[in-house]
């Protein structure tokens, strides 16, 4: 065999090696019932007719590869924004390795997550067995200040009752009885993450504010992020805004510092998160701002039943959405825009017509989340680039007429379309009857790069293949250049493979451009 001691090999070089062609050949032939290979290559040619697209996307009872991920992974997110706060799943040990991994791929950091550890004897009886022990174990062996419970599939289909379960672990004395256990259903068969974002946020500032008197601090702003694989950089990019303006502000769910720890000796299982006594102190606050709408609509209401004024935005990167968001910082805060900010998004213009010719004109597939996907066709068409696809598997029909509103809005929506609910299989068909200039998404998005040929650009969560994306800014007039960096940078390195070949086709093999 090809490996030793002196000659290791990587997976995908080994696999390559003779040795292993023809194990896999023999492995194929024997046990995978093979059609024949033009059968194959004849179907796979179909695939990418307008016949089959019109099968594709009709579907309704499968669907294929979707561009979302289940509401606990959403729940678990957002624990991590929370000072020394555990995340605890009520359910299987398999569904939680999915999303601790998950966070863990993405933001090469460690994921801290408890399972109840629910087998078939919970299923049948119930998991409150599981509950009381699991939270004491917990509270004694990760030392948290706040345990914070979500549910999967199994507790949510047998209907266990998470306010019920954790009074009875604290009558057993699992966890002392003032102690702060906020929890959230996310069952994962309906929703998405974003979903599960939004019941856990809402149900930890439930915990604190339920009850409690509320004295208005005027001009103070709590600000919610949202479910953002890019909140690293986000987070403190907008910081750096707000601290400019001098604005009195709040991050309710910062996850920035627990998923961007550094290597210093020293291991840090909670890091950063909005402490407690801050979430007690943003009931105060006169305003609540939320990033991403679709990520927060139930708690943007609780927050409004409170007593405060709260307002939203999509994911504001670029020119327009950031300078919306500015504004309306500017005018509840009182507080002016700075000329070094004005500086930036002067830039920011100024980079996008350096590049013009590069970018007026390109045809773009989008694909991701809701707001995500809002931000990003806002963007594109500033750069006078065409946003032919926006799909959102996790979309809603409130959140199509939004995108539709806002294609019309500009000349380079006008032949744009909109897909929600749609997956990448559908997509994959998209791409091969109305072919685009670029795809951006997350790292899923690579098989239809390989399959369609079009170029991926990655900019969502999550980003397994590639190292570091999430430590820089898309938000803000600096992640506006970020976001038109990595987009040039694509057009041109795929312009560089279709031009490289000596004497064929590097005719215009340019060093300048």
């Amino acid at each position: 065999m090809p490996q030793s001691a002196k000659k290791t090999l990587d997976h995908a070089p080994l696999f390559c090696e003779p040795e292993y062609r023809q194990m896999l050949a023999k492995k194929k032939l024997k046990f995978e019932c093979p059609h024949p290979d033009q059968v194959v290559s004849d179907q796979r040619e179909f695939t990418k007719t307008w016949e089959y697209r019109e099968k594709n996307l009709a579907r309704q009872a499968l669907v294929v590869n979707p561009a979302k991920a289940c509401q606990p992974l959403g729940a678990v997110f957002a624990a991590a924004g929370f000072e020394r706060t555990m995340s605890f799943v009520h359910g299987s040990q398999g569904c939680v390795a999915y999303y601790r991994s998950h966070l863990s791929r993405h933001f090469k950091e460690p994921s801290s997550v408890v399972s109840s550890s629910m087998t078939e004897d919970a299923a049948v009886f119930g998991g409150l067995k599981n509950m009381v022990d699991g939270l004491a174990n917990t509270y004694k062996l990760y030392s948290p200040k706040m345990i914070a419970v979500s549910t999967t599939c199994m507790a949510e289909v047998i209907g266990d009752d998470l306010h019920g379960f954790i009074e009875n672990a604290k009558s057993e004395g699992s966890v002392p009885r003032d102690f702060d256990v906020p929890f959230a259903h996310t069952p994962a068969f309906v929703g998405s993450h974003v979903d599960g974002y939004d019941s856990m946020v809402k149900g930890v500032l439930e915990n604190f504010w339920k009850d409690a008197a509320r004295k208005e601090a005027t001009a103070s702003i709590n600000i919610i992020p949202g479910f953002d694989g890019f909140c690293v950089g986000n987070n403190r990019e907008l910081k750096r805004l707000l601290d400019l303006m001098q604005v009195t502000y709040l991050f309710i769910q910062d996850a920035s510092d627990q998923f961007d720890t550094p290597s210093d000796g020293k291991f840090r299982m909670y890091d950063g998160g909005t402490s407690i006594n801050d979430v007690k102190a943003a009931l105060n606050a006169e305003w609540t701002l939320s990033l991403q709408y679709y990520n927060t609509r139930k708690t943007l209401d609780y927050c409004r039943d409170v007593g405060q004024a709260a307002t939203s935005f999509h994911y504001p990167l670029g020119v327009e959405a950031t300078d919306e968001f500015l504004m309306v910082i500017s005018e509840i805060s009182s507080r002016e825009i700075p000329e070094a900010i004005r500086l930036e998004r002067g830039r920011l213009i100024d980079a996008m017509a350096d590049s013009q010719a590069w970018l007026y004109g390109k045809k773009y597939a989008i694909y991701g989340d809701p707001d995500f996907v809002y931000a990003m066709a806002r963007f594109i068409m500033e750069t006078g680039g065409e946003p032919t696809h926006c799909l959102a598997t996790n979309g809603t029909s409130a959140w199509e007429d939004e995108m539709k509103e806002l294609l019309a809005s500009s000349p380079f929506g006008k032949n744009a379309q909109v897909w929600p609910g749609k997956d990448l299989w559908a997509l994959r068909s998209l791409l091969f009857t109305e072919p685009v200039d670029l795809l951006i998404g997350n790292s899923y998005g690579k098989y239809l790069e390989r399959d369609t040929g079009t170029p991926l650009v990655r900019l969502m969560f999550p980003i397994f293949d590639r190292h570091h994306h999430h430590r820089f800014p898309l938000m803000g007039y600096q992640g506006g250049l970020r976001l038109l960096t990595a987009i040039l940078d694509k057009i041109f390195d795929n312009l560089d493979r279709e031009t490289m070949h000596a004497g064929v086709t590097d005719y215009s093999y340019d060093l300048t451009r």
